[in-house]
């Protein structure tokens, strides 16, 4: 059952990080139930509600509804439950510490970290669509992907991005293949990319709990809303199915927020 549904999966272009959690979210299942049905399906979403939070609730849920779609039997889809929304963004990685931690590894000569950032700070990707960019996608200027159903959405290579890109591919006298490798000459996954961040923050004395990779696609939104107010272009650019997603970005981080209080109470 489940080596099935991986391989639906993997016809649907679906990231190999959700891949990974909706087999893991299927197997579950399966440990627990012997067969699909109304009743077992209910029994499983009690389970998850005694036992996570609602954002993993909701993530389960997901999956197995896409496995009920792909045995055609879409009737049985399980609701989601309602996750309280927080009315502030967090641990986003501010505009001046993105652009404290970008200079420092440029000047540290850490440019295949330096160019790790700013692709994504740059791009919006997230980071398992990071490691599919290719020297070819930096030359055209930017790489299309194609989404659950076929969908697809193009990933900008902003100019100024793409012109020191290309000057550090020549360096490299790299011509083609993928742009992000490790020290075997292999993609980098995105947990060495997570680490490996994680590592650098505290080398330049910047928050870790700001540092990942998902951080610099927030902080891609963030500045692109604050220079370009269309919500809808930007919810096209982040690859979300619904604007409502993308409005979270019109919320200011819980600094912002400090920082705003602080200035404007003065009773």
């Amino acid at each position: 059952m489940t080596e099935d549904f991986e391989k639906y999966l993997e016809s649907t272009n679906f990231a190999e990080n959700t891949i990974a959690a909706y087999s893991f979210a299927l197997r579950q299942y399966n440990e627990q139930y012997r067969s699909i049905n109304k009743r077992n399906l209910k029994n499983y979403k009690i389970f998850l509600i005694e036992r996570y939070k609602p954002k993993t609730i909701n993530l389960r849920i997901r999956a197995v509804n896409c496995y009920l779609e792909s045995i055609n039997r879409s009737d049985l889809k399980l609701s989601f439950v309602k996750v309280q929304q927080k009315t502030f963004l967090e641990n986003v990685i501010s505009e001046a510490d993105y652009e404290y931690f970008k200079n420092c590894l440029k000047n540290d000569n850490e440019i295949f970290w330096y160019f790790i950032i700013r692709f994504l700070a740059t791009t919006g990707a997230r980071v398992s669509e990071l490691i599919q960019i290719k020297a070819e996608h930096v030359k055209i200027g930017y790489l299309d992907l194609y989404s659950k159903g076929g969908k697809l959405r193009r990933l900008y290579i902003p100019q100024i991005l793409q012109t020191e890109a290309l000057l550090w591919l020549n360096e490299k006298e790299q011509e083609s293949g993928f742009v992000f490798l490790n020290k075997y000459g292999e993609r980098i996954t995105t947990r060495g990319i997570s680490g490996q961040l994680k590592k650098l923050a505290l080398r330049y004395g910047i928050n870790p709990a700001v540092v990942y990779p998902h951080s610099f696609r927030h902080r891609f939104a963030k500045s692109f809303l604050d220079r370009c107010n269309d919500i809808a272009f930007l919810a096209d650019l982040m690859g979300h199915e619904s604007i409502e997603t993308t409005r979270i970005y019109l919320r200011k981080t819980a600094t912002e927020q400090q920082i705003l209080i602080n200035r404007i109470i003065d009773w």
